[in-house]
């Protein structure tokens, strides 16, 4: 898909971004927790996706779990499995000195915090940010996601993993537009 689009065919930049959902009454104690930002009790899922806001890795924790912390296990995990991964844009909650220091001389990772302009007022379409909201709504689009509901968090990861191997086998099936226009010779000969 990505040498389709001419691009290099592995990501060297992704998106993080993290997403609170509700818990429904089946997921246990301990591994819920209360979002205070968002005011939701539940799970917090953390996605890293590449530019085309496919999934590149996740993790599943309870809502009360900072980003940075999430997003060093997740960093750490990228950086093993992919180390041609080089730039991590993000938002706020991934921002400080200290985490940003520990990516580049831990891992050679750069972290890029996309803030929001100060001035504004409403919703604003950050650039770069922009395609990780974008998948975080793709994967409420499976209604399985709208609340977690699963005991286990390795469960949610998985129903998430199912939500975008949804996504990218509908991708990889979409017919194009312009070379179904172009007749082959077979088709002019039947």
């Amino acid at each position: 898909m990505r040498l389709q689009r001419r691009r290099c065919p592995w990501p060297v930049r992704v998106i993080v971004d993290s997403q609170s959902v509700k818990g429904a009454e089946t997921v246990s104690k301990a591994t819920r927790g209360y979002d205070a930002n968002k005011h939701i009790n539940g799970r917090k899922r953390h996605l890293l996706v590449d530019q085309d806001g496919l999934l590149v890795d996740l993790l599943v924790t309870p809502a009360d779990i900072q980003d940075r912390d999430a997003a060093r296990i997740l960093l750490t995990r990228l950086h093993a499995e992919h180390p041609e991964i080089v730039l991590v844009w993000a938002d706020n909650g991934y921002g400080g000195d200290e985490f940003a220091t520990w990516a580049q001389t831990a891992l050679g990772i750069t972290i890029k915090v996309v803030s929001r302009p100060k001035d504004a007022k409403g919703f604003v379409l950050l650039p770069k940010r922009w395609v990780v909201e974008r998948s975080n709504s793709w994967t409420m689009r499976a209604r399985r996601n709208a609340r977690d509901y699963e005991r286990l968090m390795s469960h949610a990861e998985a129903h998430i993993q199912w939500a975008f191997i949804t996504l990218m086998t509908r991708r990889l099936t979409r017919r194009n537009r312009r070379t179904d226009a172009i007749p082959t010779p077979f088709a002019a000969a039947a």
